[in-house]
């Protein structure tokens, strides 16, 4: 018998303020590479306070959620399947002093160009996600619907 399939269940979030996006600097797999504020949805946590955490614990900064902009599913190289809740996001405020999670180097904000000519983006996802969001790709967040 096969062991069974588990996708990650994972959100990131868009937040685009002043013609960029905010973006973590990170170390993964011991090379430092670029992706949205993003990571796991933790047991009976929505999906919504998985990304508002998230955003907090890798950038520092407060954000609220408006919007989905859609369920990217990645097939990544060390065998696991990525399932992310992609939410747009409003920059609210920047914590000062915040404590950031292991392995983060820092915020970043970048332009969509600085986003396409980079070299080190964490997945394919990233610039799909920014390049959606620029065409105006949105849906209600009362579009997911969780049960307690």
């Amino acid at each position: 018998m096969s062991e069974r399939w588990t996708p990650h269940a994972t959100v990131a979030t868009i937040v685009f303020h002043d013609g960029r996006f905010l973006m973590v600097d990170e170390i993964c797999g011991g090379e430092a590479v670029l992706n949205q504020p993003a990571g796991h949805i933790e047991p009976g946590e929505t999906v919504l306070a998985a990304a508002e955490r998230e955003t907090l614990e890798e950038t520092g900064w407060k954000v609220t959620p408006e919007k989905l902009l859609g369920l990217y599913i990645y097939n990544a190289d060390n065998g696991v399947t990525y399932h992310r809740y992609c939410l747009i996001a409003s920059a609210d405020e920047e914590v000062a002093g915040a404590e950031l999670d292991d392995g983060i180097i820092g915020p970043v904000w970048m332009t969509i160009e600085e986003l396409r000519s980079c070299s080190r983006l964490r997945s394919p996802m990233v610039l799909t996600c920014a390049e959606d969001y620029l065409a105006g790709r949105q849906y209600p967040l009362d579009i997911i619907t969780e049960h307690a």
